[in-house]
Protein backbone atom coordinates (compact mmCIF):
# COMPACT_ATOMS: atom_id res chain seq x y z
CA UNK A 1 0.00 0.00 0.00
CA UNK A 2 0.90 3.64 -0.36
CA UNK A 3 0.10 5.81 2.66
CA UNK A 4 -0.09 9.56 3.14
CA UNK A 5 -0.53 11.35 6.46
CA UNK A 6 -1.95 14.82 6.03
CA UNK A 7 -4.59 17.38 6.87
CA UNK A 8 -7.72 18.61 5.19
CA UNK A 9 -8.83 21.75 6.92
CA UNK A 10 -7.53 21.30 10.44
CA UNK A 11 -8.13 17.55 10.67
CA UNK A 12 -5.17 15.21 10.33
CA UNK A 13 -5.79 11.69 9.02
CA UNK A 14 -4.13 8.69 7.44
CA UNK A 15 -4.92 8.15 3.76
CA UNK A 16 -4.42 5.28 1.36
CA UNK A 17 -3.21 6.63 -1.98
CA UNK A 18 -4.50 5.30 -5.28
CA UNK A 19 -3.12 7.14 -8.32
CA UNK A 20 -4.19 10.78 -7.83
CA UNK A 21 -6.82 10.15 -5.14
CA UNK A 22 -6.61 9.29 -1.46
CA UNK A 23 -9.04 7.37 0.73
CA UNK A 24 -9.41 8.56 4.33
CA UNK A 25 -8.63 5.49 6.42
CA UNK A 26 -8.95 7.25 9.76
CA UNK A 27 -12.56 8.26 9.19
CA UNK A 28 -13.42 4.68 8.18
CA UNK A 29 -11.50 3.06 11.05
CA UNK A 30 -10.76 5.54 13.89
CA UNK A 31 -8.35 3.21 15.69
CA UNK A 32 -5.88 3.83 12.86
CA UNK A 33 -5.30 7.23 14.44
CA UNK A 34 -3.84 10.42 12.98
CA UNK A 35 -0.45 9.11 11.86
CA UNK A 36 1.16 5.79 10.96
CA UNK A 37 2.19 4.81 14.50
CA UNK A 38 -0.68 2.36 15.03
CA UNK A 39 -0.43 0.83 11.55
CA UNK A 40 3.33 0.36 11.90
CA UNK A 41 2.85 -1.53 15.16
CA UNK A 42 -0.05 -3.81 14.21
CA UNK A 43 -0.25 -6.48 11.51
CA UNK A 44 -3.96 -6.88 12.24
CA UNK A 45 -4.65 -3.19 11.76
CA UNK A 46 -2.71 -3.17 8.50
CA UNK A 47 -4.87 -6.03 7.22
CA UNK A 48 -8.02 -4.11 8.12
CA UNK A 49 -6.72 -0.99 6.40
CA UNK A 50 -6.11 -2.95 3.19
CA UNK A 51 -9.76 -4.00 3.15
CA UNK A 52 -11.25 -0.52 3.60
CA UNK A 53 -13.41 0.73 0.73
CA UNK A 54 -14.49 4.12 2.03
CA UNK A 55 -16.42 6.77 0.12
CA UNK A 56 -14.40 9.46 1.94
CA UNK A 57 -12.13 10.09 -1.05
CA UNK A 58 -10.09 13.21 -1.81
CA UNK A 59 -7.77 14.45 -4.53
CA UNK A 60 -4.14 14.51 -3.47
CA UNK A 61 -3.93 18.25 -4.03
CA UNK A 62 -6.44 18.85 -1.26
CA UNK A 63 -4.24 17.20 1.37
CA UNK A 64 -1.42 19.05 3.15
CA UNK A 65 1.24 16.48 4.07
CA UNK A 66 2.22 15.92 7.70
CA UNK A 67 4.97 13.80 9.20
CA UNK A 68 4.23 10.09 8.66
CA UNK A 69 4.91 9.53 12.36
CA UNK A 70 4.74 12.66 14.48
CA UNK A 71 7.30 11.68 17.11
CA UNK A 72 9.40 8.66 16.14
CA UNK A 73 11.03 6.98 19.11
CA UNK A 74 14.42 6.85 17.41
CA UNK A 75 15.74 8.49 14.27
CA UNK A 76 19.01 6.84 13.28
CA UNK A 77 21.01 8.01 10.28
CA UNK A 78 23.82 6.45 8.27
CA UNK A 79 26.61 8.57 6.94
CA UNK A 80 29.16 7.47 4.36
CA UNK A 81 27.05 4.77 2.72
CA UNK A 82 27.94 5.43 -0.95
CA UNK A 83 31.57 5.02 -2.03
CA UNK A 84 31.66 8.07 -4.32
CA UNK A 85 30.15 10.26 -1.60
CA UNK A 86 32.85 9.06 0.81
CA UNK A 87 35.52 10.01 -1.71
CA UNK A 88 34.10 13.47 -2.42
CA UNK A 89 34.14 14.19 1.32
CA UNK A 90 37.74 13.12 1.71
CA UNK A 91 36.99 10.24 4.09
CA UNK A 92 38.40 6.73 4.18
CA UNK A 93 35.97 3.94 3.38
CA UNK A 94 34.86 2.64 6.81
CA UNK A 95 34.41 -0.98 7.82
CA UNK A 96 31.50 -0.06 10.10
CA UNK A 97 28.76 2.44 9.25
CA UNK A 98 28.96 6.01 10.53
CA UNK A 99 25.86 6.40 12.68
CA UNK A 100 24.27 9.48 14.22
CA UNK A 101 20.84 10.49 15.49
CA UNK A 102 18.37 13.27 14.82
CA UNK A 103 16.00 14.88 17.29
CA UNK A 104 12.33 15.42 16.52
CA UNK A 105 12.59 19.22 16.35
CA UNK A 106 14.84 18.84 13.32
CA UNK A 107 12.15 16.98 11.37
CA UNK A 108 9.54 18.43 9.04
CA UNK A 109 6.94 17.20 6.59
CA UNK A 110 7.40 17.25 2.85
CA UNK A 111 6.20 20.58 1.49
CA UNK A 112 6.97 22.47 4.70
CA UNK A 113 9.68 25.16 4.62
CA UNK A 114 13.24 24.04 5.24
CA UNK A 115 14.90 26.72 7.33
CA UNK A 116 18.37 28.08 6.61
CA UNK A 117 19.58 29.26 10.03
CA UNK A 118 20.64 32.82 10.67
CA UNK A 119 24.06 31.67 11.96
CA UNK A 120 25.12 29.97 8.71
CA UNK A 121 24.58 30.04 4.95
CA UNK A 122 26.00 26.51 4.49
CA UNK A 123 22.70 24.63 4.24
CA UNK A 124 23.26 21.49 2.18
CA UNK A 125 20.92 18.83 0.74
CA UNK A 126 21.19 15.04 1.03
CA UNK A 127 18.85 12.70 -0.84
CA UNK A 128 18.19 9.57 1.20
CA UNK A 129 16.05 6.45 1.39
CA UNK A 130 14.27 6.27 4.76
CA UNK A 131 12.77 3.14 6.28
CA UNK A 132 10.23 2.86 9.08
CA UNK A 133 10.41 -0.12 11.42
CA UNK A 134 7.23 -2.17 11.84
CA UNK A 135 8.32 -5.04 14.09
CA UNK A 136 10.20 -4.90 17.37
CA UNK A 137 13.53 -6.67 17.54
CA UNK A 138 17.01 -6.95 19.01
CA UNK A 139 19.91 -8.95 17.56
CA UNK A 140 17.95 -9.30 14.32
CA UNK A 141 19.62 -11.66 11.86
CA UNK A 142 20.20 -10.22 8.41
CA UNK A 143 18.12 -13.03 6.88
CA UNK A 144 15.07 -11.87 8.87
CA UNK A 145 15.74 -8.13 8.87
CA UNK A 146 13.46 -7.12 6.00
CA UNK A 147 10.49 -8.63 7.86
CA UNK A 148 10.95 -5.79 10.38
CA UNK A 149 10.30 -3.03 7.81
CA UNK A 150 6.88 -1.37 7.75
CA UNK A 151 7.55 0.93 4.82
CA UNK A 152 9.89 3.20 2.88
CA UNK A 153 9.78 6.93 2.25
CA UNK A 154 11.97 9.83 1.06
CA UNK A 155 14.25 11.89 3.29
CA UNK A 156 16.26 15.08 2.78
CA UNK A 157 18.97 15.12 5.43
CA UNK A 158 19.46 18.90 5.36
CA UNK A 159 22.90 19.58 6.84
CA UNK A 160 24.49 22.80 8.10
CA UNK A 161 28.04 21.97 7.11
CA UNK A 162 30.13 24.40 9.15
CA UNK A 163 28.33 23.27 12.32
CA UNK A 164 28.67 19.63 11.30
CA UNK A 165 32.45 20.12 11.30
CA UNK A 166 32.72 21.96 14.61
CA UNK A 167 33.14 18.63 16.41
CA UNK A 168 34.19 15.06 15.61
CA UNK A 169 30.55 14.11 16.10
CA UNK A 170 28.05 15.44 13.53
CA UNK A 171 25.18 16.24 15.90
CA UNK A 172 25.11 20.07 15.64
CA UNK A 173 25.01 20.25 11.85
CA UNK A 174 22.40 17.50 11.60
CA UNK A 175 19.94 18.83 14.15
CA UNK A 176 19.01 22.40 13.28
CA UNK A 177 15.26 22.93 13.57
CA UNK A 178 13.24 22.13 10.43
CA UNK A 179 16.06 20.78 8.28
CA UNK A 180 15.07 17.11 7.87
CA UNK A 181 12.22 16.68 5.38
CA UNK A 182 10.27 13.41 5.28
CA UNK A 183 7.63 12.04 2.92
CA UNK A 184 5.09 12.58 1.72
CA UNK A 185 4.35 8.94 0.83
CA UNK A 186 5.19 5.78 2.75
CA UNK A 187 5.23 2.69 0.53
CA UNK A 188 4.99 -0.83 1.93
CA UNK A 189 7.72 -3.34 0.99
CA UNK A 190 5.44 -5.48 -1.19
CA UNK A 191 5.25 -2.66 -3.74
CA UNK A 192 9.03 -2.24 -4.10
CA UNK A 193 12.03 -4.40 -4.97
CA UNK A 194 13.36 -6.41 -2.04
CA UNK A 195 15.10 -4.07 0.40
CA UNK A 196 14.21 -1.10 -1.86
CA UNK A 197 17.21 -1.95 -4.04
CA UNK A 198 17.84 -0.71 -7.57
CA UNK A 199 15.77 2.48 -7.23
CA UNK A 200 16.96 5.69 -8.84
CA UNK A 201 17.56 8.47 -6.30
CA UNK A 202 17.97 12.12 -7.24
CA UNK A 203 18.06 15.64 -5.84
CA UNK A 204 17.46 18.79 -7.85
CA UNK A 205 16.54 22.45 -7.76
CA UNK A 206 14.36 23.22 -10.76
CA UNK A 207 16.13 21.75 -13.80
CA UNK A 208 19.48 21.62 -11.99
CA UNK A 209 20.27 18.00 -11.11
CA UNK A 210 22.38 17.95 -7.97
CA UNK A 211 22.61 14.21 -7.19
CA UNK A 212 21.77 11.19 -9.31
CA UNK A 213 22.45 7.62 -8.22
CA UNK A 214 20.77 4.33 -7.36
CA UNK A 215 20.05 2.60 -4.06
CA UNK A 216 21.91 -0.47 -5.31
CA UNK A 217 25.10 1.57 -4.76
CA UNK A 218 24.71 1.59 -0.97
CA UNK A 219 27.56 -0.12 0.90
CA UNK A 220 25.30 -1.29 3.71
CA UNK A 221 21.93 -2.36 2.38
CA UNK A 222 18.71 -2.22 4.38
CA UNK A 223 18.90 -5.76 5.78
CA UNK A 224 22.53 -5.47 6.87
CA UNK A 225 21.89 -2.05 8.40
CA UNK A 226 18.99 -3.30 10.50
CA UNK A 227 21.09 -6.23 11.69
CA UNK A 228 23.99 -3.96 12.65
CA UNK A 229 21.88 -1.39 14.50
CA UNK A 230 19.89 -4.04 16.35
CA UNK A 231 23.13 -5.39 17.82
CA UNK A 232 23.25 -2.38 20.14
CA UNK A 233 19.66 -1.09 20.22
CA UNK A 234 16.21 -2.60 20.34
CA UNK A 235 14.32 -1.41 17.29
CA UNK A 236 10.69 -0.49 17.92
CA UNK A 237 7.74 0.03 15.55
CA UNK A 238 7.87 3.58 14.23
CA UNK A 239 11.65 3.98 14.54
CA UNK A 240 13.24 5.63 11.49
CA UNK A 241 16.49 4.69 9.77
CA UNK A 242 17.92 6.97 7.06
CA UNK A 243 20.20 5.15 4.66
CA UNK A 244 22.78 7.76 3.69
CA UNK A 245 23.25 9.96 0.65
CA UNK A 246 24.92 9.46 -2.77
CA UNK A 247 27.57 11.77 -4.26
CA UNK A 248 26.85 15.28 -5.47
CA UNK A 249 26.26 17.11 -2.20
CA UNK A 250 26.69 20.86 -2.21
CA UNK A 251 29.84 21.16 -0.10
CA UNK A 252 31.77 19.02 -2.60
CA UNK A 253 30.76 20.89 -5.75
CA UNK A 254 33.54 22.45 -7.83
CA UNK A 255 34.78 25.10 -8.35
CA UNK A 256 32.78 26.26 -5.32
CA UNK A 257 30.19 24.78 -2.94
CA UNK A 258 26.53 24.83 -3.94
CA UNK A 259 24.48 25.82 -0.87
CA UNK A 260 20.69 25.98 -0.76
CA UNK A 261 19.36 29.53 -0.90
CA UNK A 262 16.11 31.08 0.34
CA UNK A 263 13.57 31.24 -2.47
CA UNK A 264 14.66 27.92 -4.00
CA UNK A 265 12.77 24.63 -3.77
CA UNK A 266 14.77 21.43 -3.45
CA UNK A 267 13.20 18.19 -4.69
CA UNK A 268 14.32 14.74 -3.57
CA UNK A 269 12.94 11.90 -5.69
CA UNK A 270 13.21 8.14 -5.27
CA UNK A 271 11.83 5.94 -8.01
CA UNK A 272 8.49 4.28 -7.17
CA UNK A 273 8.26 6.12 -3.83
CA UNK A 274 7.78 9.80 -4.61
CA UNK A 275 9.10 13.35 -4.47
CA UNK A 276 9.86 15.25 -1.27
CA UNK A 277 9.80 18.99 -2.04
CA UNK A 278 11.00 21.67 0.36
CA UNK A 279 10.94 25.43 -0.20
CA UNK A 280 13.98 27.05 1.39
CA UNK A 281 13.38 30.00 3.71
CA UNK A 282 15.63 32.05 5.98
CA UNK A 283 15.25 31.87 9.74
CA UNK A 284 14.88 35.65 9.81
CA UNK A 285 11.86 35.49 7.50
CA UNK A 286 10.20 32.97 9.81
CA UNK A 287 10.88 35.24 12.80
CA UNK A 288 9.44 38.24 10.93
CA UNK A 289 6.31 36.32 9.98
CA UNK A 290 5.74 35.25 13.60
CA UNK A 291 6.24 38.82 14.81
CA UNK A 292 3.75 40.15 12.25
CA UNK A 293 1.15 37.60 13.30
CA UNK A 294 1.26 38.68 16.96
Amino acid sequence: MRFLVGTIGKIQSVFAVYDDTATNLTSALPEIGQDLSALAASDELRKKAAEIHSKDIHTLGDIVPALPIGTPGKFICLGLNYVEHIKEGGYDIPDYPALFMRGNNSLMAAGAPMVRPSCSNMLDYEAELLLIIGKRGRHIPKADALNHVFGYTVFNDGSVRDYQRKTHQWTPGKNFDSTGAIGPFVVTPDELPEGAKDLNIESRVGDEILQSSNTSNMIWDVARTIAIISEYSTLEPGDHIAMGTPPGVGHAKKPEPRWLRPGETVDIEIESIGICSSPIVSESSIASKVANER
